[in-house]
């Protein structure tokens, strides 16, 4: 049962459905040379409350990648994000506002319309 991921230093992408579907999963711990995360990498991680990417150099979090992690409550997103997909907290009612720090307001537009 998988309840814990290390992903190690010199990895920059998560790929598409890496992660889906850990159900027992509750926490992730980034590399720092994280650039990007794929269509619906952590979709169904129902126990996972919480991520922080700030010590990342996160570029890109691809569609939906979040989606339905239920008991998400928290996320933190740093400054080298540029492009925020579609959906990608859709359906993690326990998110409360997020501590984005954007290059530019669409990522807040962005991440408010997950909220709808």
């Amino acid at each position: 049962m998988l309840t814990s991921i290390e992903i190690p230093e010199g990895v920059q992408s998560i790929s598409t459905a890496a992660v889906s579907q850990c159900r027992n999963l509750t926490t992730v711990y980034f590399p720092t040379t994280l650039t990007s995360i794929g269509y619906c990498a952590f979709t169904w991680c129902k126990i996972l409350d919480n991520f922080d990417l700030l010590h990342t150099n996160l570029q890109e979090i691809d569609d939906q990648a979040f989606y339905d992690c239920s008991e998400l409550k928290s996320m933190t997103i740093p400054d080298s994000l540029q492009t925020f997909g579609d959906n990608v907290s859709g359906a993690c009612f326990n998110l409360v506002p997020a501590s984005i720090q954007p290059r530019d307001a669409n990522m807040v537009v962005a991440y408010l319309r997950t909220k709808q």
